[in-house]
């Protein structure tokens, strides 16, 4: 398993528009679960109501979780997913 932890930027936090686009993402990650985690509670990043429920704000410090195949190469991919998105 691989993770890291991330601040959010964005102002609205994670919404709608940005939680699907990164669903859509993780779908290309054949092998791989990505979940998000926030407060004690994780969700798989695919469930886009479940991220959403998450209630994540600008300024929240989120941890990712990688697992399955090619975690190095999926966890940098999602880094830099957040990075240019959240």
């Amino acid at each position: 398993m691989k993770s890291f932890e991330y601040t959010i930027t964005d102002p609205v936090g994670i919404h709608a528009r940005p939680a699907g686009i990164l669903a859509k993402k993780a779908k290309e990650f054949a092998g791989s679960t990505v979940t998000i985690e926030k407060g004690g509670k994780a969700e798989n990043v695919l469930k886009l109501m479940g991220v959403m429920k998450l209630g994540v704000k600008q300024g929240d410090v989120v941890t990712i979780r990688v697992e399955g195949g090619d975690e190095e190469a999926v966890a940098a991919q999602v880094e830099e997913f957040f990075k240019e998105n959240l």
